[in-house]
């Protein structure tokens, strides 16, 4: 039964007698327990009144349970944001994403080796010989220190101990071994060496003098070694050399097979010939026997198809022979299409070889142009359409250029249509120069192996001024397209541009032209000073025509319509009359003016099929051949009939003149004719 208090409500039951009667019930139970409890533990079963400051806020249990999570991140809070850097590529500030957010706070270098590595078990495996051989030591001296006491007892008197002299000999020992110092390790020492004075130093490190003389010492020794070779018989020497020998050929015997591609070209080339064995005989020997039945005209003779299976899809873009070696032309390959831009080829080509390059290097942009040194005829620079130039050097065994331009030293912004080696600068720097449809020609210098450019002129279309803000004047950039320097003349140089305009320049004036010539109504493909004569260029473009001009005459002396786009033109090295030019409906033209000055006499197309156009044309120097290249990748070799290259013929009695003072003279002929027609109209 509960007691009576007990039993009364809650509202009427004081809260001080409740807690007493606890408090006497507690105590009670601790008396039965024999224990005493102390007044102040009532105090916690008290109701206690939560405090709540006056700004508390009042939140509702949906509020009160919803939980905020704080997820700890290693980011940099102080890392900015916001570091934009200029991208070449889009031409605009771009937002850099990845911010470096690590913080170093403490770095140390230390010098430990894990167990468990090779390293640490062979420094084990060190200390452990070295601990013991020094037991082994300690162990010898101890053994001979003992049977030297006990030989000592014959000395002492017949009444002392025999046992003495030995506990005396143990503690010489122990005291001999305390005293001695231990003998240290044995290491590899580091050079310390640091060619400083002798006479400055001290003996705190006199290691480093030691390893000095261990040099002296090693000179002194192959000295010695090569006074012995001197004194050697003749014998000891044939000795020597057979040794030699045989080592050579154990090395000969090694899978590296570089050391015959040298003898497996020569083999290559052999197998070649007999396989173009009728080719090779027309090259040298055949003439075209028809042309004695035609009045005027000419044929070509296709003589090889040069084609390789890694330019495929990729357009010709180039054509060089090399200066010095005339069975040597270079190709360069890339896209005209701006919207099919990919990677670049330059191949290189031999006569004697037609079915594998002789060199092949890639580049990651399209090759536009190229231009073998007439000095340094294994030089070959590129220009790329994505604005750079390179120079490749076919001594070197790699395939990456040996110089290349890049944003950061600078660089063309558009593509590179040409480029052209120039004369040495004044301190022997190699020197070329190139144009681009930025608008800008461009010379650079090798200096020190580094592609150093200077801005020759910056192209600017004329009578194109406009007045932009705050007054400035604003002007039009000419797309460069081709260019040429003149033959004597070194100053002097052709552009031509994409409006059809041909500019006279001059590497003098950066700011003007000397002469301006509306030669074309679309862009000029091709521009080209006569090989002979000092006032004669030749121009063709993408509206149809080729064009022969004076210099000196606004106004073209002969104009050709070829019914097609014409890609290139060249003259011909045996004559001032004679050039080609080749179109994109997959023809080839050939002109000697001293023949016919109104058309070709030779209209052939050299592709099999019309898609195909042609892109360039270039005259071998020596041999009646020309190449001529297609957007498929492919190189034709022709060879021109005697129709094609007639010189003067022989007058009974008079002897043939031949010179460039001869062909100057025949095309000053043609050229008079013209303009006595000129001046009456």
């Amino acid at each position: 039964m509960l007691p009576a208090s007990s039993k009364m409500p809650h509202k009427q039951q004081p809260p001080r007698k409740q807690s007493i009667s606890m408090g006497r019930g507690a105590r009670k139970r601790d008396e039965d327990s024999g224990t005493e409890v102390g007044e102040g533990t009532d105090e916690w079963v008290q109701s206690k009144a939560t405090v709540k400051p006056p700004d508390q806020l009042d939140l509702t249990d949906a509020e009160l349970k919803e939980e905020f999570t704080r997820i700890l991140t290693a980011n940099n809070p102080h890392a900015p944001q916001n570091i934009v850097r200029y991208s070449f590529k889009e031409g605009t500030y771009k937002l850099i994403g990845f911010v470096d957010q690590l913080a170093v706070h403490f770095t140390q270098v230390g010098n430990l080796i894990p167990k468990d590595s090779d390293e640490g078990r062979r420094q084990h495996h060190r200390d452990e010989l070295a601990a013991s051989s020094q037991e082994s030591a300690k162990m010898m001296i101890s053994e001979t220190e003992i049977l030297e006491e006990e030989e000592e007892p014959k000395e002492v008197e017949a009444g002392s101990q025999t046992d003495v002299p030995i506990v005396e000999a143990s503690d010489k020992v122990a005291e001999e071994e305390l005293m001695t110092p231990k003998q240290p390790k044995e290491r590899k020492l580091t050079n310390k060496f640091n060619f400083s004075e002798r006479a400055s130093q001290t003996f705190n490190n006199p290691l480093r003098w030691e390893i000095y003389d261990a040099y002296m010492e090693e000179l002194e020794k192959q000295e010695k070694t090569k006074e012995k070779e001197k004194t050697k018989t003749p014998v000891a020497k044939k000795m020597g050399k057979m040794a030699m020998r045989k080592m050579t050929s154990m090395e000969s015997q090694s899978d590296d097979i570089t050391k015959v591609t040298q003898a497996a070209k020569i083999v290559e080339r052999m197998v070649n010939q007999n396989t173009y064995d009728d080719v090779a005989q027309d090259f040298k020997y055949y003439e075209d026997a028809a042309d004695e039945y035609r009045d005027q005209e000419g044929t070509l003779l296709p003589l090889w198809k040069f084609q390789n299976d890694k330019a495929k899809r990729l357009a010709v873009t180039a054509l060089c022979w090399n200066p010095k070696y005339n069975d040597l032309f270079a190709v360069g390959h890339g896209s005209y299409d701006f919207m099919k831009q990919s990677r670049g080829m330059l191949l290189l080509y031999s006569m004697k070889n037609p079915s594998f390059p002789e060199y092949i290097f890639s580049s990651e942009s399209g090759i536009m142009c190229l231009d073998m040194h007439v000095d340094h005829p294994y030089l070959v620079v590129v220009g790329h359409y994505d604005g750079n130039v390179a120079i490749y050097n076919l001594k070197k065994p790699h395939s990456q250029p040996s110089f290349r331009s890049s944003a950061k030293s600078g660089k063309h912004t558009d593509p590179v249509w040409q480029v052209r080696w120039q004369k040495d600068d004044m301190d022997h720097n190699l020197n070329f120069f190139s144009v681009s449809s930025d608008g800008r020609i461009v010379s650079w210098t090798l200096v020190k192996s580094e592609l150093v450019h200077t801005d020759v002129i910056k192209l600017k279309v004329e009578d194109s001024t406009t007045e932009g803000l705050e007054g400035l004047q604003i002007h039009t950039v000419a797309c460069g397209t081709a260019f040429d320097f003149h033959r004597e003349i070194d100053y002097l140089f052709l552009v031509g541009t994409e409006e059809g305009k041909i500019y006279k320049c001059s590497k003098s004036y950066s700011s003007q032209f000397l002469d301006t010539y509306d030669a074309h109504n679309m862009a000029v493909d091709a521009v080209s000073w006569n090989p002979y004569h000092t006032k004669v260029f030749m121009s063709c473009s993408s509206d149809w025509t080729v064009k022969i001009w004076d210099h000196t005459i606004k106004t073209p002396m002969f104009i050709y319509d070829l019914n097609s786009a014409v890609g290139d033109v060249a003259w011909a090295p045996y004559s001032s009359t004679v050039f080609a030019a080749v179109t994109t409906n997959g023809k080839t033209h050939v002109f000697d003016l001293s023949i016919n000055k109104y058309e070709a006499i030779c209209n052939q197309p050299v592709v099999a099929k019309k898609k195909n156009k042609l892109t360039h044309v270039q005259f071998n120097p020596i041999h009646p051949i020309i190449i001529v290249g297609d957007d498929r990748g492919h190189v034709t070799c022709l060879k021109l009939s005697p129709n094609l290259r007639k010189m003067p013929k022989e007058k009974k009695g008079q002897e043939v003149q031949k010179g460039p003072a001869v062909e100057i003279a025949k095309l000053d002929k043609l050229l008079n004719l013209v303009r006595e027609v000129k001046t009456k109209t």
